[in-house]
């Protein structure tokens, strides 16, 4: 299989090119290319290459700048140092990605999905759609803070000051990093997009959780996390396996 790397950093494709010998050593990586006006020039004429792995920021502007001049009908998986938050643009427009640092694991499902699926000229339209999608989401505006009602009061509550939301008997609440807690009258789907992905990450259904509310992070059975906080929380928070990765990922970032 010959595949092609559009990537600018040094470090990062050199590990590219050892996760792909060392996964399958057949893999011939044509060439890497680091920058916008050099991907241009090559896609420009016929490529051997059945894969392209590209990062999104490149030396000399953003990937989706290669597409606006040449047409490239090669798949193409992604390569970003994107959040969570960014991460699912990438999902609901049906991207193949790699969250940076990549690990081997994620490589291989990333390659094997490759294998399992061949995406027509349409679906990679679809791919670069979603690229403009993510770059939007990226200059997104996050809230500072929620104005809470508590009695007859109205508190306004510094999202820097939350610890974790949660939800309580159906009851959607925060809980700060000072141990007060208060009741907010929104879903925890749409506190998600309103929070910084840098700072905040979904970790299951029922908690949202601060980076810097999390002690540490513990093995559980079937390749499972428990998550500790401070302040403590009242339930266990458990991250499913197949959402583990992402969390350490968000943590290492």
């Amino acid at each position: 299989m010959k595949v092609v790397i559009v990537e600018d950093e040094i470090t990062a494709s050199d590990n590219l090119s050892y996760l792909l010998n060392s996964i399958n050593p057949s893999i011939e990586i044509l060439i890497v290319i680091d920058s916008v006006s050099d991907a241009i020039d090559y896609f420009s004429n016929t490529s051997e290459a059945v894969l392209i792995f590209m990062d999104i920021h490149l030396a000399d502007g953003i990937s989706f700048e290669i597409f606006e001049k040449v047409k490239i009908e090669i798949p193409i998986i992604f390569t970003t140092a994107f959040d969570q938050y960014a991460i699912k643009a990438f999902k609901v427009n049906s991207l193949d990605y790699l969250l940076k640092p990549i690990s081997e694991e994620d490589m291989i499902a990333a390659l094997d999905k490759f294998k399992n699926k061949s995406l027509l000229p349409n679906q990679i339209e679809n791919q670069l759609e979603g690229v403009l999608n993510l770059l939007q989401i990226a200059n997104t505006k996050f809230k500072s803070s929620y104005l809470i009602q508590k009695r007859d009061e109205l508190i306004p509550i510094q999202v820097s000051e939350i610890a974790y939301f949660y939800i309580d008997m159906s009851i959607v609440k925060a809980k700060t990093f000072d141990k007060r807690e208060f009741t907010i009258n929104k879903k925890l789907e749409t506190i998600e997009t309103e929070l910084n992905p840098d700072y905040f990450s979904r970790v299951n259904r029922q908690y949202i959780l601060n980076k810097k509310a999390i002690d540490k992070l513990k093995f559980h059975f079937n390749g499972k996390l428990i998550i500790d906080v401070t302040p403590s929380s009242s339930e266990r928070i458990i991250v499913s396996k197949s959402k583990a990765n992402n969390i350490k990922s968000w943590l290492n970032s």
